[in-house]
This record gives C-alpha cells, structure tokens and sequence, in this order.
C-alpha cells in the first residue's frame, strides 16, 4: 500500500534564548498587553515595517506573535522574572515552516531579534523542540495500535478524536513516546483541519497535485482525500542531551542524525501471525516515512553518532575540572609560599591530606561519587 506524498517538512521549532530585553522593549511590551486586556484584542506593535501583537496573555510573561507565517515570541519581564526560564522563547509557526523551511526561519529570528534591539550571542541559543512531518494521501489506511513496535516502557496513546457517522469511533491517532525527548504521532491530518479549520493545509496538498496533473481534493469524501500524518517530535533530551545541538548551524548539521537515530528506534508494521513482532515486515507507509525523511535531511546529516557525542562532552567536562583542580593547587601553593621549583613535589605530596579529608568526610565515598555521577549525568 504505497501511498501519495504531498507534503514533507519541518513542522515545530523552538529556541530558547539566555538573554533579557532591554527596558526600551519591556515598557513598550508593557503599555501593549495592558491595552490587549483592556480591550479585548491584541495589540500591535510597529518595528519599521514589522508587526508584533502583542497579547493579553502571560501572566509574568509577554506573549506575542509576528503571524501565522511567523512565529510565537515569549517574552520575560526582567522586572518579575520566573527563576530559571529562560528570557526569550521563539516557537516558530506551522505554516511559515511548511513554505519556506530553516531558511525562512533563521531569516525572520535573526530580522525580528535585530529589530526588537534584544542582545545575543550564537552560545545564548538553545534548540528546545524540533518536529518533522510526512502528509501521505492513503484512503485505504487504517491505524492499528498493535502494529506501532517501541522500546521497552514506551508509553502508548490511541486517540479517536471527535466520533461522528464518518469516523464511526475509529481511531484517528496513534502517539508514542515523551515530547522532551523522542515522539512520533501518526494521525488523521483531514479530520484536523476540517475540524480546526487549517485551509491553508489544503493549499500546500492541491500545489502538490496540481503539479502532478491530477484533481483537487474534496475533503468531504473521506475515501479519496484520507490524509494521514507521520510526525517525528524530537524535544531537548534528544535535541542537546545526545546530540549537542544548540545553534542554528548545530540545527543545520546534525539534525538528520538526530532524526535518523530516532527513527531507528520505533517502526510501523504490518500486523502478522509470527508471535515475535520483531519479524513483523515494516509497513510501506512507514517505509515512505523514513525514506522521505533520509531524503529531505540528507544535507543536515554529518554522521555523528550519539556515543560520539556523549564521549565528546565527558572529555570536555574532564578537562575543564582538570582545569579548575590546577587552579585550585595554585591558589594553594601560593597561599602557603611554595616556590615555583617545588610545586610539582607540592602537588604529589599534598595527595596523602586530600585522602585524610576524604575519610573523615561525614558522608561515605560511594555516596558522593553517586551524588555526583548524577549531577554530571552527560548521556
């Protein structure tokens, strides 16, 4: 059951930016939201020839949107700030990354970041989700939640969405996995944008049939415009836990490896009769899936492996502890006028006071080396 391909791309970006506004912004932010509640609607905000609406959303926060060709901007009020989050949130819209994909996305940060005077530096960013989706026109597809082959206490979601006489309680979607680190949904894309209203879906299938020659869609016969989803969700755990990705040229060169490894995790199958699912043939939908996403991100694939990148960070942690140990030894020797000829001799002998410390430690060794493997946790 080969299905039509007729739409692949980026579907969800975010970033998170380690930076505050500048009071400038923050005031303007705040005269803004003040009239969004008073009045009901957002109110916008004039950047030369850019828009920000601004929201009466937030609460600490300034919630605001550049359009749906644009993206989500969280804002932190520097005033009221909430411990630990992050200053700026840019979550990227649906349809600006369906048309005009990484490019359209980096233009429009680096443009708006510019013009909203926010300061930055590249190792502020931090890539926080990225999802990746595959529109297949498959009217003879039916989900089957036996078929979905995961890891071990990976946790399961069938969902039937709203029972009409057309959906009949049949399932509409399948979820797997956590959204902070590896997910993949594979759900009924037609009942969702006639349910939501997401038209602008519609345009991006018809260009796609358009240029193949063949008929619109009409999306009131489910049996010749079954659209069905497949949608690879990749949070933080995965995103700069294994693979290091913070920036936009660490998003650019490694996020096909990120996605590859996922994918080769789970799988779609054919249900079968063999007792061990494991023998279970892939199923062609799923095939198209993975090959779509081999295909689209092969230019953002530098073949890093995630044990290459786990063993990268440990070495970098080992060696600025190194660092800071010689710091510390310095610091010592000079505090006890140790001249330059014998510091090294210092070092050595100094070895049997540490060990003395550490036995009188109220807390046993293997204790604080487990408190400490965890705080160091680098996988």
């Amino acid at each position: 059951m080969n299905g039509q391909i007729l739409h692949s791309g980026f579907d969800g970006l975010r970033f998170t930016i380690q930076t505050e506004i500048t009071v400038k912004l923050r005031n303007k932010l705040d005269e803004a939201k003040i009239h969004a509640e008073q009045s009901g609607s957002d109110c916008d905000l004039y950047f030369g020839n850019r828009v920000l609406s601004v929201t009466k959303k937030g609460g600490r926060n300034y919630n605001c949107h550049t359009g749906q060709h644009g993206a989500v901007w969280i804002f932190q009020d520097p005033e009221n700030r909430i411990p630990n989050n992050p200053g700026v949130t840019v979550d990227f819209r649906a349809l600006g990354l369906a048309t005009g994909g990484l490019d359209h996305a980096e233009l429009h940060f680096r443009d708006m970041m510019v013009a909203f005077e926010i300061p930055y530096t590249e190792n502020q960013l931090r890539v926080s989700r990225v999802d990746f989706a595959v529109d297949i026109l498959a009217p003879s597809f039916e989900l089957d939640r036996r078929a979905l082959i995961t890891p071990p206490g990976t946790q399961i979601t069938e969902y039937a969405g709203i029972v009409t006489e057309a959906t009949n309680g049949r399932a509409t979607g399948l979820r797997a996995g956590a959204i902070n680190s590896r997910q993949i949904a594979i759900y009924d894309k037609r009942g969702e944008i006639m349910q939501k209203a997401k038209l602008g879906w519609l345009e991006i299938w018809h260009a796609e049939r358009k240029k193949c020659g063949q008929p619109l869609l009409d999306l009131n016969n489910r049996l010749e415009s079954q659209i069905w989803r497949f949608e690879l969700r990749l949070g933080q755990k995965q995103l700069r836990g294994k693979f290091a990705m913070h920036t936009w040229l660490d998003l650019r060169d490694t996020i096909g490896d990120a996605c590859n490894d996922a994918l080769g995790r789970m799988r779609y199958c054919v249900v079968g009769n063999d007792s061990n699912r494991a023998r279970w043939p892939v199923h062609e939908l799923w095939q198209q899936f993975v090959d779509t996403i081999g295909s689209d991100l092969s230019a953002h694939c530098c073949g890093v492996q995630p044990d290459q990148v786990i063993h990268a960070n440990r070495s970098a942690k080992m060696r600025e502890l190194d660092r800071q140990l010689l710091g510390l030894f310095v610091s010592r020797a000079a505090i006890s006028d140790v001249p330059v000829d014998e510091f090294y001799a210092f070092m050595e002998r100094h070895v049997d006071a540490l060990q003395h410390y550490s036995e009188e430690h109220p807390k046993a060794l293997n204790e604080r080396l487990q408190k400490a493997s965890g705080r160091y946790q680098l996988t």
